[in-house]
């Protein structure tokens, strides 16, 4: 029904700068908040960064506030996640996540996820 892809993720050394994309297919992709959840070994997802569909505001952790960017081209169906001054914490499996209802901080208000693309930041 609906798919999402990402893609860009790799080995960066710290301070190096990194672009996600998330495509989906399945469904317009603008009519939806979408979400980028990193998850480590041991560790629970966990929000870094979405963007709204009514709107398109942007929402950031405190972790990574002036470090990424989220954004959308409606044209491509695709949502970025533009990645700066990475840090080895960054180090985690990236998420996308399609948002249905609820607070977009929370994996929870998400229906639907990517596989992930590993993102590895050395020291």
């Amino acid at each position: 029904q609906v798919q999402l892809v990402e893609s860009g993720g790799g080995l960066v050394q710290a301070g190096g700068s990194l672009r996600l994309s998330c495509a989906a297919s399945g469904r317009t992709l603008s009519r939806y908040a979408m979400g980028w959840f990193p998850q480590s070994p041991g560790r629970e997802r966990e929000f870094v960064a979405a963007i709204s569909w009514r709107g398109g505001n942007t929402y950031y952790s405190d972790s990574v506030k002036g470090r990424f960017t989220v954004s959308r081209d409606n044209a491509k169906n695709t949502v970025y996640l533009q990645m700066n001054s990475l840090n080895p914490e960054d180090t985690a499996v990236y998420y996308c996540a399609m948002g249905g209802s609820g607070s977009l901080y929370y994996p929870a208000s998400y229906t639907d996820w990517g596989q992930g693309t590993q993102v590895t930041v050395s020291s």
